[in-house]
């Protein structure tokens, strides 16, 4: 068993290529929302 199918990812395929890419994907596009947010509501940026 991949270390990948562990923990939350616990459904079959949790380690393919596909599964990670979407992952990360999703991962930083809310870090970089929550960072545009954050510098939008600390600073006056348009």
């Amino acid at each position: 068993m991949s270390d990948l199918n562990r923990g939350i990812m616990k459904f079959k395929g949790a380690d393919t290529p596909k599964a990670v890419t979407i992952s990360t994907v999703l991962i930083l596009g809310a870090i970089a929302a929550l960072i545009i947010w954050a510098l939008k509501s600390a600073y006056a940026v348009n």
